[in-house]
């Protein structure tokens, strides 16, 4: 747990100012979308690339709740060293330096990748996501599988989640009350942050929930990088992922799941139920918790690499 904390509190962060919430704006030309479609956002990202070519097609990576392109910056620098593909680690909307917006669920996610592939003319991609960013894939490749090559779901389960809805808006509520002097320094304000976080969560999701404090340097106020209001707002919508996700086809393309054992965010149960919407799934499983990825990097990145690899 030590060990796992230290990883997550060397992750590094911006004190740079926020970007208020944005509205989207095409480059060029721009798309008309359905009104029953969600709005595109334009999503901030890191691009990696390798010395080889890049005969493959890009692998996009979505983060978890409360995370950030950041998440997978050491994941994606070694990945593209193992394979002939380019790496964009995306900040999901309403998170990272990403356009907040006034929805945020799957769908809109969803569209926030396509509009993504189709300003930078890739005609697929493979598709990495961990925790709600791996749910978000999920919808994804099921209701675009013509943009999807393959699927890597890291941690998450498309059945159910382990935390209750009352749990998470515990947690939302503390960030969003939590009261800081702009006169405070950036240690006084986290010190003061991750003790009221405490009393409604336990320690490892508040070290990685405290990456999103900012500290305007102009006016010394203090923020959360995500969009914790929003967030909040659409925690009821998180429950009837299950409903959505049963509304369209299995998806048919190479799927792999990568999960701890000691997570549980996926259960060993599900998993019959879960290869007949991936019919063409495997699992593999690490003795890691939620954070697979951090816990057991070159175990993690040997799955991946190989999966990316396959000609399948």
């Amino acid at each position: 747990m030590q060990r796992l904390t230290r990883s997550l509190r060397s992750l590094p962060f911006s004190a740079e100012k926020l970007r208020p919430p944005a509205t989207w704006t095409a480059l060029g030309v721009r798309r008309e979308y359905s009104s029953e479609l969600p709005e595109p956002v334009e999503l901030k990202f890191d691009a990696y690339s390798g010395e080889s070519a890049e005969t493959r097609p890009p692998l996009l990576t979505y983060h978890g709740l409360f995370g950030s392109k950041q998440n997978w910056r050491g994941i994606s620098k070694a990945l593209v060293r193992k394979v002939s593909r380019k790496v964009y680690a995306i900040d999901v909307r309403n998170h990272g330096e990403s356009p907040h917006s006034s929805v945020h669920n799957s769908r809109a996610m969803s569209e926030d990748l396509r509009w993504f592939l189709e300003q930078r003319k890739h005609p697929h991609a493979a598709c990495m996501g961990h925790s709600m960013g791996g749910r978000s894939m999920m919808y994804f490749a099921r209701k675009y599988p013509e943009l999807v090559e393959r699927l890597i779901v890291v941690d998450i389960s498309p059945i159910s989640v382990p935390r209750s809805t009352g749990e998470m808006t515990e947690i939302f509520d503390a960030m969003l009350t939590l009261d800081l002097s702009p006169t405070m320094s950036m240690s006084e304000g986290r010190k003061i942050a991750r003790e009221k976080l405490l009393r409604a969560t336990e320690d490892e999701t508040v070290d990685f929930i405290m990456l999103n404090l900012r500290k305007d340097p102009d006016t010394g106020a203090f923020t959360w990088a995500c969009n914790a209001q929003v967030l909040r707002d659409f925690l009821t919508r998180f429950d009837k992922y299950q409903t959505h996700l049963e509304e369209l086809p299995p998806y048919t393309g190479p799927t792999t799941f990568i999960c701890g054992t000691r997570s549980p965010y996926m259960r060993r149960e599900q998993w019959p139920q879960i290869q007949k919407m991936f019919p063409n799934s495997e699992i593999h499983w690490l003795e890691a918790g939620h954070l697979v990825h951090f816990e057991k990097p070159q175990e993690f990145l040997t799955i991946v690499s190989e999966f990316l690899n396959r000609s399948d």
